[in-house]
């Protein structure tokens, strides 16, 4: 007698009940969603078309953007990433849950709205530096 192979039901069906990890591009578009979802979790406010706005006009969407001249970085500490937040700035106000790296997109924006948030409201009511 040959011993039946039993269909391995209960695995199948414990991968299907669970969800699939949201997935983000690895663009300004997927980063600033991504960075949405994790705000919105943690109930930093800002708006996709905020963020943007500002990514824009900081660093025109690079996240290796580095400012090597002015006041910050004459004083050894220049603003970094998306949003070109300074060193203690960002970790000041990183958001548990990201990355450490300050050029890391997600982290940066993060942290940036997390700042902005304090200081202003929200990332949406900058409009220059801030």
């Amino acid at each position: 007698e040959r011993a039946a192979l039993k269909p391995a039901k209960t695995e199948a069906k414990a991968e299907a009940a669970a969800p699939a990890p949201k997935a983000y591009g690895n663009n300004l578009d997927g980063w600033i969603n991504q960075a949405l979802d994790i705000m919105k979790a943690k109930g930093i406010p800002g708006s996709y078309e905020g963020i943007k706005r500002n990514i824009m006009r900081e660093s025109t969407g690079n996240p290796q953007a580095i400012n090597d001249w002015d006041v910050n970085a004459a004083a050894g500490v220049p603003s970094k990433g998306l949003l070109q937040i300074i060193d203690p700035t960002f970790k000041a106000y990183h958001v548990d849950g990201t990355s450490w790296d300050i050029y890391d997109p997600v982290a940066n924006i993060v942290a940036s709205c997390n700042y902005a948030a304090d200081k202003y409201g929200s990332m949406d009511s900058v409009n220059s530096a801030y």
